[in-house]
């Protein structure tokens, strides 16, 4: 084993990482939003809305990961020029991040409506009688004492999905496990460049996983 190659190929692999955070970042972001709505609408006395929300979760947890980044890739331009009627290409970084955005919003929303049904219900009657509509209760009271609570979950969530951004390979997109495989291909030393990936990728996600625990027990106490 020669790792005195991955010195020189260390910028090509920054910018892969920088590649994978992006995705990572903006697929939280935007499945914790769209999660949360999910987790409203499933909680809502509006069966309509309660059974779309969870026949999306239902849908999503039920497929995996790959099939979605794959889907978005080639079979949404299809749909999209025959709504239109315009060839429109939006690229493997825009479909990947939509892909992260709808598969991980059905489990962050497992998470917000564990963490809302975990607030006492006296404190929705309390808003409400000092004069309170919902959505002010879930925006002042309830939401921000439900995310404190789960925030744990949410950091957790967001390791498997730092590590899930591997599978974006599939697209040609260039992430940090993708820099790595090529790095190695080109001077021959593609073993030494994925015990090199794996590691970094232990080193993180445990670090990380470290750190949730520790959050944990404090918000705990």
């Amino acid at each position: 084993m020669d790792f005195s190659g991955i010195i020189p190929a260390l910028p090509g692999l920054w910018n892969g990482m920088v590649m994978t955070l992006q995705l990572m970042v903006m697929g939280v972001v935007g499945g914790i939003a769209l999660g949360t709505v999910l987790a409203l609408m499933r909680l809502s006395s509006n069966k309509l809305m309660a059974n779309i929300a969870g026949a999306y979760v239902n849908y999503f947890r039920s497929i995996p990961l790959l099939l979605v980044i794959t889907w978005f890739y080639l079979a949404v331009p299809f749909v999209l020029r025959w709504i239109t009627g315009e060839d429109t290409p939006i690229g493997a970084f825009t479909s990947c991040v939509v892909a992260f955005m709808m598969f991980e919003a059905a489990y962050f929303c497992e998470i917000v409506r564990a963490g809302v049904q975990s607030i006492s219900k006296g404190q929705m009657g309390a808003a409400q009688a000092l004069g309170m509509t919902y959505g002010q209760t879930m925006r002042l009271i309830i939401l921000p004492q439900a995310f404190r609570k789960m925030t744990p979950l949410l950091l957790q969530q967001s390791i498997i999905l730092f590590q899930d951004t591997s599978l974006v390979y599939t697209v040609g997109l260039v992430d940090f496990l993708n820099s790595a495989r090529a790095s190695g291909d080109i001077i021959g030393r593609s073993n030494e460049f994925l015990v090199f990936a794996g590691a970094v990728y232990f080193v993180i996600s445990f670090s990380a996983s470290f750190l949730v625990k520790r959050l944990q027990k404090r918000i705990t106490v």
